[in-house]
């Protein structure tokens, strides 16, 4: 067993990856092996996320994905949420209830003006990001919020350079950047363990009704299939590729306008990225990254803490296994970053880079462009 909690940055679970130098040999001929393929995966370098020194949050729009982000956090971390904000009292009421949060307000402006509050988690729908981080900014606080990180890029950018001129940290949600499993693929992507890197596979597709699901097929909430689900797939070809030099786009609506699927290619240099996202399938939700020596696999769903493969082109594969416990656990290195982050003063995250969270969003305009969805006011 190799322990992450001692080796190279920790983890949640002391017992969750069982080896990353798991090596699958076939008779390699003469197809060029030996060509720089590792001995063996290299360690996470990600902190244990009890390292973070402990500070005191407040939650905006307590829902779903509030709910999962409190409990990773209040369990895996020295953070502490003390105060829940929505704009009913009770609601606010009952989800400080039930995570041991000292105060629920009725209006966000209270959880704003909140003396104790040190940091502000937005996690309310896309359309609100924009004006709620905003106002949080202008309180002084530092603030995490949901991605998608606004509505379109022109709001990305007002954001931004209000928190630059109030001296806060502001970072997008994107959990993804924080995991374990994507700092051993930033480290094979920089080592150029892949060689020359030539395709990037992506997709996330989920089947909802839109009887049960309202808020992601309502364009004043800014819904759809690309904000909510097709974040990721933009995101990881960005992390793997930078900034698109073309984007190419294909889809449907669903009957309130927004968008039920994209299909996309991007074009960076030589190589592309083809992505996909649906609102009306539940896809693999893999991913892939392939170069002329070899590639990387992520396991299902590969947005979360999962498994990552390393296979060189004549075969041979070095297996990073997927950790145990609930995936959501891993928003507990989100939340781990984010404190360390404004302990340290600085104003964003290496890791996903303000300037880079707007190119995302001015590469998910251009695809909504391309396939026809407008939100109200834009």
């Amino acid at each position: 067993m190799t322990d992450l909690s001692n080796a190279a940055g920790g983890g949640i679970a002391a017992d969750t990856v069982d080896t990353v130098d798991t090596v699958d040999t076939v008779d390699t001929g003469d197809t060029g092996a030996g060509s720089g393929f590792p001995s063996a995966l290299p360690l996470p370098r990600t902190p244990d996320p009890l390292s973070a020194p402990a500070l005191r949050w407040g939650v905006v729009a307590p829902g779903g994905i509030a709910d999962h982000f409190v409990r990773a956090a209040h369990r895996f971390t020295r953070q502490r949420f003390v105060a829940a904000a929505s704009r009913s009292a009770e609601r606010a009421d009952r989800f400080a209830q039930a995570h041991g949060i000292d105060r629920g307000y009725g209006s966000y402006d209270e959880l704003y003006d909140d003396p104790d509050v040190q940091v502000v988690y937005v996690a309310s729908p896309h359309s609100e990001h924009h004006a709620q981080a905003l106002r949080a900014v202008q309180a002084g606080k530092s603030v995490l919020v949901e991605k998608s990180f606004t509505r379109n890029a022109a709001e990305a950018a007002e954001l931004v350079a209000a928190a630059r001129a109030a001296g806060v940290t502001l970072v997008e949600a994107m959990w993804t950047r924080f995991l374990p499993h994507t700092d051993v693929a930033r480290q094979l992507l920089a080592d150029g363990t892949l060689g020359d890197v030539r395709t990037v596979l992506a997709d996330h597709g989920a089947w909802f009704d839109p009887a049960t699901a309202e808020r992601l097929f309502a364009p004043e909430l800014a819904g759809g299939a690309l904000l909510d689900l097709g974040v990721y797939p933009v995101s990881f070809a960005s992390f793997v590729l930078g900034a698109p030099d073309a984007v190419h786009a294909t889809g449907r609506l669903t009957n309130t306008g927004v968008d039920a699927e994209i299909s996309a290619v991007l074009r960076t240099g030589s190589a592309v990225a083809v992505l996909h996202t649906t609102l009306a399938a539940a896809t693999p939700t893999t991913a892939s990254v392939s170069g002329s020596l070899a590639r990387m696999e992520f396991g299902e769903p590969f947005y979360s803490p999962t498994s990552l493969t390393l296979v060189h082109r004549d075969g041979r594969r070095l297996v990073l296994p997927a950790p145990g416990g609930a995936h959501k656990d891993g928003l507990a290195y989100e939340a781990a970053h984010m404190a360390s982050l404004v302990a340290d003063g600085a104003p964003e995250s290496p890791l996903l880079p303000l300037a880079e969270s707007q190119q995302v969003m001015a590469t998910m305009d251009t695809l909504r462009r391309q396939v026809g969805v407008t939100y109200p006011g834009e």
